[in-house]
């Protein structure tokens, strides 16, 4: 935390205002997870990190809804396409998981279908195109875990579709805003990604390439911390204070966006009455 502040002081733009509000909109809480860290533990931390609203999966579902009956009012519930992990490289193809979804989606309310892992031409298999009309008839938002490819096949499915890409496709920022150019209904999270902020390379300043995508596309990207193993919860309150330290190099307009404002936008809508 000393090394956040001092940080934020050498870029001038130590705000006095109270530290930034997070939406993370990439949170696992897998079943290694919640044996380790039961729901109350994990909302408290959580709110320590002074996170807002967090976009929350889980393989499989049931940490989701033990982690939403703790904090309607925090967790965002997403559904994996996933039972277990075992499903990660086959799901798109399998029809049992179908058919646990389909039961899913009509026993709970989502906000989100994924993070799903699915690449290139695996996109248009059978299954995977029944995600994209649940999406569609549920009025969903797609966070996929893709490639250039798969986004572009997942948007010739349903044109109209809203896709949130985890790690931004792990692309370079020539290639993300190539792809925000193309797709209106493209968001970015910048999940488990340092290079936009890359302490030992830059001095605490955001690369200009990535400055350059949040100001050309400010509405569009969001971050996110990944707890992709138990362990990572253990990060929560540090990567939500190092998130606040890059965004400090921003306008405050622009970081509040980044921060939460975005989450808000593109979820504001979704499981209300």
């Amino acid at each position: 935390m000393r090394f956040v502040l001092a940080w934020l002081a050498c870029t001038g733009m130590a705000w006095s205002a109270e530290p930034l509000p997070i939406f993370d909109a990439h949170i696992h809480y897998s079943q290694e997870a919640w044996e380790r860290m039961p729901p109350k533990e994990a909302i408290a931390l959580l709110r320590k990190a002074g996170i807002k609203r967090a976009l929350v999966s889980s393989t499989n579902d049931d940490g989701n809804q033990k982690l939403h009956a703790e904090a309607p009012d925090l967790i965002l519930p997403s559904l994996r396409t996933y039972r277990t992990r075992a499903d990660i490289g086959t799901w798109f193809k399998d029809e049992a998981v179908a058919t646990y979804m389909r039961e899913r989606l009509k026993k709970y309310r989502y906000a989100a279908i994924g993070e799903f892992h699915v690449y290139g031409a695996d996109a248009d298999a059978p299954v995977a195109r029944q995600v994209v009309q649940w999406a569609k008839q549920y009025k969903l938002i797609l966070h996929a875990h893709t490639d250039v490819d798969g986004v572009e096949r997942i948007f010739r499915q349903d044109p109209e579709a809203r896709v949130l890409w985890a790690h931004s496709g792990f692309e370079r920022p020539e290639k993300v805003r190539e792809m925000l150019r193309r797709h209106k209904n493209l968001w970015c999270d910048l999940a488990f990604r340092n290079d936009h902020a890359s302490v030992g390379n830059t001095g605490g300043k955001l690369d200009p390439d990535w400055r350059a995508a949040f100001v050309e596309f400010p509405d569009r990207f969001m971050v996110g911390t990944d707890t992709y193993t138990a362990e990572r919860w253990h990060y929560v309150v540090e990567h939500a204070n190092w998130s606040r330290g890059w965004m400090a190099d921003l306008p405050r307009e622009l970081a509040e966006k980044l921060a939460y404002r975005n989450g808000d936008a593109l979820f504001g809508g979704v499981m209300k009455p």
